[in-house]
């Protein structure tokens, strides 16, 4: 809580410091804007990052490491027999001293109740020593740049400067992140892969990563093969994508090339709340509504349908990833210029074959991209399939009969006791290394193509 007054008290000066910088280089012009270097509004801003942002950069550092010292320095004041126990023992020791500080706990003896007290003395002088130290660094980064302003100050190549770097930081973490994200899951599944061979696991037709918690117990090996995940991920996507790529691309051809413009402001909004509903809804109406109504239906018809069948969970993916595909072509569409179609009916084509003949293949690029992205959400879409597809790892391609996905196992696998170095929790970093190349090669694809064909009908 302290942080965010900090931070507001940072804005609010970084605010008072644009309009002290603002009205200094006016002042220095002498009233003829044409002696400064840069617009006045430069030099405010000049004036406001000397002040917020090395406040901000020591805000974050403390924010970060001030937990950290304050642990420290209270292990360091606990007597010698405290400090001398087993790490595993003083981890706990630490994370007691610290619910008792918070108020969570009562103190199991009077050596935790004193380091709490100590704890959260420590808590509240470098909390006080946040507050100076930040707002004394804001003032004085305000009196440099403030001090700096002047006539041939270059006020606009320094914010720009700065700008840019802000960017190349915001990237850098983007890169970062993607690199982190992909050599994580890319350790801990080799780890996985020098316990199961890789071909087991890429071309087994049984799933079952139940393993015994100790290696005395029944069962202490489980059975890896991922392909029953792979096609019920495959089935069920399919079906997805069987309701969602015509029922978006007739809507986003209606909507761009028939409907009115009343008409189109009215049902262009319509569409896009279906992805604002929560998965989980979907979830509810899938098992609630759709697998019972199909199971009834295929009663009537002499079919056998499971209570949790993979034609539900594709069905209401379908109508939840309509408006990924709709609004995008819809964008694309439109997009196209009107020249092409005017040049198509000056050669007699009527509306049905502009559509078909020049419009749909000159936005060809833009709806890939979009049946694309529908199809990354459906793989890894999870909770429809939890609650309407089931969780049995079943080898089939009937759309009738229960199926599980990549996604789901994953969620399954991370939950419960087992260690984490297991085999059976590993598995999960596998399969979440797969369905991330699978993804990366949809999206090659997609990117392929939009290449190709926007060289041609740009």
């Amino acid at each position: 809580m302290t942080s965010l007054v900090v931070l507001a008290a940072l804005l609010a000066l970084s605010a008072a410091a644009y309009q002290v910088g603002r009205r200094r280089a006016l002042a220095a012009s002498g009233g003829d804007l044409r002696r400064l270097h840069s617009l006045p509004s430069y030099y405010g801003l000049y004036v406001a990052i000397w002040c917020v942002l090395p406040a901000l950069l020591v805000l974050a550092l403390w924010v970060a490491l001030q937990g950290r010292l304050v642990q420290a320095l209270v292990v360091s004041e606990l007597p010698a027999p405290a400090r001398q126990l087993p790490p595993e023992r003083l981890v706990l020791l630490v994370n007691e001293v610290r619910n008792v500080a918070a108020g969570a706990m009562a103190a199991s003896s009077p050596l935790v109740q004193a380091a709490a007290t100590r704890y959260r003395e420590h808590q509240q002088t470098a909390t006080a020593a946040l507050v100076v130290v930040t707002l004394a660094l804001a003032l004085a980064g305000a009196a440099w740049g403030w001090r700096r302003v002047g006539p041939r100050l270059a006020a606009i190549t320094a914010v720009e400067k700065v700008v840019r770097a802000l960017l190349l930081a915001g990237s850098c973490v983007a890169v970062l992140t993607t690199i982190g994200i992909v050599l994580s899951l890319l350790f801990e599944a080799l780890r996985f892969f020098q316990r199961v061979p890789l071909t087991d696991f890429l071309f087994g037709l049984h799933w079952s990563p139940q393993t015994a918690l100790r290696a005395d117990q029944v069962g202490s090996s489980g059975s890896f093969g991922a392909v029953p995940l792979f096609t019920g991920t495959l089935l069920i996507s399919g079906l997805a994508m069987a309701v969602a790529v015509p029922v978006g691309l007739f809507s986003a051809v209606f909507l761009a090339e028939y409907a009115r413009p009343s008409a189109r402001n009215t049902f262009k909004p319509l569409l896009e709340i279906l992805a604002g509903i929560p998965t989980v809804v979907y979830g509810f109406f899938a098992a609630l509504t759709v697998a019972p109504l199909l199971r009834r239906a295929g009663e009537a018809l002499g079919l056998p349908v499971a209570s949790e069948s993979a034609l539900a969970a594709g069905l209401v993916m379908g109508v939840m990833i309509i408006p990924f595909v709709s609004s995008l072509s819809d964008d694309v569409l439109t997009a196209v210029p009107r020249g092409l179609r005017e040049a198509s009916y000056g050669l007699g084509a009527t509306k049905a074959e502009t559509i078909l003949r020049v419009v749909l293949p000159a936005a060809l690029p833009g709806i890939v991209g979009s049946v694309m992205l529908a199809i990354s959400r459906a793989i890894g879409e999870t909770m429809i399939v939890v609650m309407a597809a089931g969780l049995t790892a079943n080898l089939t391609a009937n759309p009738l009969a229960a199926v599980t996905t990549v996604t789901v196992q994953i969620v399954t696998l991370l939950v419960g006791d087992q260690e984490f170095d297991s085999a059976k929790t590993l598995s999960a970093f596998a399969l979440g290394l797969v369905l991330f190349v699978v993804t990366l090669t949809f999206n090659i694809i997609a990117l392929h193509v939009v290449r190709r064909y926007r060289e041609r009908y740009d």
